[in-house]
């Protein structure tokens, strides 16, 4: 259904730092640079993570946006939040079963240096 998505950040390089760190433990990695921009790609045909370069940005807070990872385990959940957290994200929601979503849903939220809202989930059958 989706090829790509990006988003917009101040600080190219300060962002692609952040997110080197949080996606490599979901298994994403680097996929493809250009001037302004960086990408990630968990498999070669999978939906690629863009961000890029705007320093005018403005990141409405709370609009009902964020974009959710797929984590392989819980453990990843954990290791995506605490990555997230040393590298100067906020908490916005620790690690943890959902159960309002699934009983099985167990996922955690952060905002990225630029307030983007973020989550990795893990759900077993």
């Amino acid at each position: 259904m989706l090829h790509h998505i990006s988003i917009g950040v101040r600080d190219l390089s300060q962002s692609t730092k952040f997110y080197d760190s949080v996606l490599s433990v979901l298994g994403y990695r680097r996929y493809m640079s250009k001037p302004g921009t960086e990408s990630w790609k968990k498999t070669e045909n999978g939906i690629a993570f863009w961000i890029n370069q705007r320093a005018n940005l403005s990141v409405v807070e709370d609009s009902g946006n964020h974009i959710a990872f797929q984590a392989n385990s819980c453990l990843e959940v954990d290791d995506f939040h605490s990555r997230a957290i040393k590298a100067g994200a906020s908490d916005d929601g620790s690690p943890g079963f959902r159960p309002e979503y699934k009983d099985t849903y167990y996922a955690a939220f952060i905002c990225d240096l630029d307030g983007h809202k973020l989550e990795a989930v893990h759900i077993t059958n």
